[in-house]
């Protein structure tokens, strides 16, 4: 079977993201990171507390290297604060929930908004097309655990940009 090569995608199936230039999508990058952290700055109160005992604050961050200013999110933050403590919208959002089997402590419990699924679905979409992939293209998608977010998001995902 020939597999076509990234190469060889039309730029008319692309996404606009797809073909941007590097100063661009880094642009994008730091427009879309200082929105994600204003959300959370605004509607997490653990994200407020470790921002503000840094003393830094969202409107601080004006490169993408900044990051390394920002405090880490740990899995204990996420048990700590089981079962929904760090969402950043209201639970009549979240039309998904993943959660792990809590073996080594709790339940690591995480939430999906319609938007998150759509751009799961994007970004899914673009490495199918990256890859080769065209509208009708067959993909297989081995996963070892058919429950994992990840293999959810690599089956699910693409179906319901497909489906659009």
């Amino acid at each position: 079977m020939n597999m076509p090569i990234a190469g060889t995608v039309p730029d008319a199936l692309l996404d606009p993201m797809e073909t941007a230039s590097i100063d661009h999508l880094r642009q994008h990058q730091l427009e879309r990171l200082r929105w994600s952290l204003n959300h959370a700055y605004d509607r997490v109160p653990l994200y407020r507390q470790r921002f503000d005992q840094l003393g830094v604050h969202p409107q601080d961050i004006k490169r993408l290297e900044d990051l390394a200013h920002l405090p880490f999110t740990t899995k204990a933050d996420l048990r700590d604060h089981y079962p929904y403590g760090m969402f950043a919208v209201p639970m009549d959002q979240v039309v998904r929930l993943h959660a792990s089997s809590g073996t080594t402590g709790k339940p690591t419990v995480v939430g999906y908004t319609r938007n998150d699924i759509d751009t799961w679905a994007q970004v899914v979409a673009r490495s199918i097309r990256a890859a080769g992939g065209r509208p009708g293209t067959r993909c297989i998608f081995p996963t070892a655990t058919a429950c994992s977010p990840a293999a959810w998001g690599r089956t699910t995902a693409p179906n319901a940009w497909a489906a659009r």
